[in-house]
């Protein structure tokens, strides 16, 4: 059975109304990245960061997967498949798809502070105050600038094992996920589904220049045919 690696980003999900959590401007939700998204800005001021993750939280409650993260669960019948998300909401799990991999963490998940490998189920407001039965304060699950990438080896085994590519949603720019598709077997064939792709077609590169949900559909069926 061959092997798929998907690769996707905010785009994906997107559809779905799920908020990017950049804009423009570079900033999150009106607050500078560093405060919100770094150790240090959990450290200087704790109740914030919870808030802005509570507020992603309560907003992913809202959305539903869209067709593009369900045809993708369509490619099992044929397929190994792979998803390697850079997203932290849980539209593929909730779509069905069997294998995934987080790269940034996952926002419906916390973590003790003093062991990121102590990993618990999160579905409601995250508070200062609400520790594990270890006693130590609970923090999202999310990797923050400044922070290892700890499902970053085995992503790379699988992108190592792969027989085709489809990227979506993800300028592919931000590394290190953007360094992924270099561990590929050499002329792996790569689907690249974005609305303003930044690379060029070639032999090896397959350009769907739409949305997802049409993108991930025409690629979808060509593979099923």
């Amino acid at each position: 059975m061959n092997h798929i690696s998907v690769l996707t980003g905010a785009g994906i999900s997107a559809e779905s109304g799920v908020k990017t959590f950049r804009d423009h401007d570079g900033l999150w939700e009106g607050h500078d990245v560093m405060q919100v998204a770094s150790p240090q800005g959990f450290q200087n001021n704790p109740e914030l960061v919870l808030d802005f993750y509570n507020q992603r939280r309560r907003q992913l409650k809202t959305v539903e997967p869209n067709e593009a993260h369900k045809r993708l669960v369509d490619l099992e019948t044929l397929y190994k498949v792979d998803i390697i998300t850079q997203n932290v909401d849980d539209l593929h799990e909730r779509a069905g798809s069997s294998n995934i991999i987080h790269l940034h963490g996952e926002l419906m998940k916390v973590r003790s502070v003093e062991n990121e490998n102590l990993i618990y189920k999160w579905t409601e407001d995250l508070k200062l105050g609400d520790v594990n039965t270890e006693r130590h304060q609970l923090r999202p699950h999310v990797v923050w600038f400044g922070e290892a990438v700890p499902m970053m080896e085995k992503a790379i085994e699988i992108i190592q094992d792969t027989d085709i590519i489809i990227i979506v949603g993800t300028s592919m720019q931000v590394y290190p996920a953007a360094g992924l598709i270099d561990f590929a077997p050499e002329q792996t064939p790569i689907y690249f589904i974005d609305p303003n792709p930044n690379v060029s077609e070639s032999n090896q590169i397959k350009i769907f220049a739409e949305k997802a949900s049409t993108g991930v559909d025409k690629v979808v069926s060509k593979l099923m045919a």
